[in-house]
């Protein structure tokens, strides 16, 4: 437990500020400060020594050394029931600093602007901020440290109920708080620098070390099942993605919701024109591509109704009052996802109180460069796969040459199928899913699966597969179902007798040389 006498104030978010410090000078706190914050308490009448008054040095370099004196670290660092530390502190004539309340440089703000540069960038990184929580953190048996503005009623109540004296239960939960803090910070600046010097060949594209930097935004009810704990977080580094989703209706979202919706946003930002994805359990059950929204979603929809039930709607386009009334046609959905919804779309949706209608500008987002899955005992990092495919990159191995629409279909399945797990078959014509197989561990039943789904349709198809054919079957299977084209990576050592099996039963054949695994 300590009794605060004095404190030291140096922050850049001043939300709440001037009650709290208002609260300390009523216990008889001493407030020592630097700059715009000692400016902003004097203009509200209170007492505040400057921090180079108290040191008897002045703030220099263009403010960039301010605390950065033994008079502000020994009073943060000396310990009180150590005699040597007390000694040594009297005969320099330097007191004790009981509370220290610092926030830092809002360096993650910063670098969320546009084409920042380098500069301004590091002009944002706090050191003295850091300094004086760490050594206050340090010393939290005998220094109460705060760096989050939510924290000063709750150590405001503590003091006025305790004639101004903190318990050691406080100090040690601000003390973590801080070093948790601080982590975070220096991972941000970490990240940063790393992506902005990535061009230098002496840099490694993967981190020697990699430090996550996330704040959480909310508790969910649960995560994948009832009876798991699971919360939300935003990465701390970038100001896109779904922590910025606007929720215009509906219950919560759940941690089931978030997954799928970020998969939506993953296929529906790889088109141009007016398109609609439709997500069951992270795969794509309908993807379509059309003049407009609404006739979009009625193709993308007639893909695999049983499976849209209680699925994810996601547009690239504003919603209208047209495809408002087909997704509540269209039975139970979760969510919906858009760049927008007109005044006549929410009237239609409101009926619909659970629906939960969410607006995310999907093109004002930069590509992630990285993706990671946790492991036990490690982490998976790879670059994120974003690569596209190039019209040159194609090559036509079978006798028969494929038609334009169905090279136009080819292209459209190839952008959605590295979105679906595999081994993964797609069913294509134009630019409408006719049927989906994914998840599954032979490419022969994913392909049954996907020609299963499509029924009828299947007849005249192009079929979309991730990985190459590793035997004739597939083409075999996707014969008798009459479909005309296929496109897959090629590269298996059955190649040769695969394209002869694509001949022999007149299919069109093309190869990309890339593979798009998702597991």
């Amino acid at each position: 437990m300590i009794k605060v006498k004095r404190a030291l104030i140096s922050v850049s978010d001043k939300t709440g500020l001037v009650e709290f410090a208002k609260g300390l000078q009523k216990l008889g706190v001493e407030i020592i400060s630097t700059g715009g914050t000692a400016a902003l308490l004097r203009s509200a009448n209170l007492k505040v020594q400057e921090v180079s008054e108290y040191t008897g040095f002045p703030e220099m370099l263009d403010g960039r050394v301010k605390t950065l004196h033994p008079k502000i670290h020994a009073g943060l660092l000396a310990l009180r029931d150590n005699p040597q530390h007390m000694k040594q502190m009297a005969s320099h004539e330097i007191g004790l600093i009981d509370m220290v309340v610092v926030n830092l440089y809002p360096f993650e703000k910063a670098i969320q602007k546009k084409n920042i540069s380098l500069e301004d960038a590091i002009e944002n990184i706090d050191i003295g901020g850091p300094s004086m929580l760490r050594s206050a953190a340090k010393n939290y048996k005998n220094v109460a440290v705060i760096c989050d503005p939510e924290r000063y009623n709750e150590v405001l109540n503590e003091l006025n109920n305790n004639s101004g004296i903190l318990s050691d239960k406080v100090l040690t939960k601000l003390a973590i708080e801080v070093f948790e803090r601080t982590c975070r910070y220096d991972a941000a600046i970490h990240e940063f620098l790393n992506n902005r010097f990535k061009a230098d060949n002496s840099f490694s594209s993967f981190p020697k070390e990699f430090t996550f930097s996330f704040s959480k935004l909310q508790d969910l009810r649960y995560g994948e099942n009832p009876h798991q704990a699971a919360a939300f977080y935003k990465d701390s580094t970038v100001q896109h993605g779904l922590a910025g989703l606007q929720q215009l209706q509906g219950k919560e979202l759940s941690f089931n919701n978030i997954l799928d919706l970020n998969a939506a946003v993953d296929i529906i930002r790889e088109f141009d024109a007016p398109a609609a994805v439709i997500i069951k359990h992270n795969n794509p059950c309908g993807v379509a591509q059309d003049k407009s929204i609404d006739k979009a979603y009625h193709k993308a929809y007639k893909c695999d109704p049983l499976s849209a039930f209680g699925g994810i709607i996601g547009f690239n386009r504003p919603v209208d009052a047209k495809t408002a009334a087909a997704v509540i046609k269209s039975g139970f959905m979760e969510c919906v996802i858009a760049p927008g919804f007109d005044d006549d779309a929410k009237g239609i949706f409101s009926v619909k109180k659970n629906l939960r209608l969410l607006v995310l500008d999907v093109y004002g987002e930069d590509l992630e460069p990285f993706d990671f899955k946790k492991v036990s005992g490690g982490l998976l990092l790879q670059e994120k796969d974003n690569r596209s495919l190039k019209p040159e990159e194609l090559k036509i191995v079978s006798k028969i040459k494929p038609t334009k629409l169905q090279m136009d279909a080819m292209i459209f399945g190839w952008k959605l199928i590295k979105h679906v797990k595999s081994n993964a078959i797609v069913l294509i014509k134009g630019t409408q899913t006719l049927g989906i197989g994914c998840g599954q561990t032979s490419r022969v039943d994913s392909a049954i699966h996907a020609i299963r789904r499509a029924g009828k349709a299947a007849q005249g198809s192009v079929l979309i597969s991730d990985a190459f054919l590793p035997k004739p079957d597939t083409v075999t299977i996707a014969a008798k179902a009459g479909i005309k084209a296929i496109i897959q990576t090629g590269g298996s050592i059955m190649d040769e007798a695969v394209i002869k099996e694509a001949d022999k039963k007149k299919i069109a054949m093309v190869t990309t040389g890339i593979r798009h695994f998702k597991h």
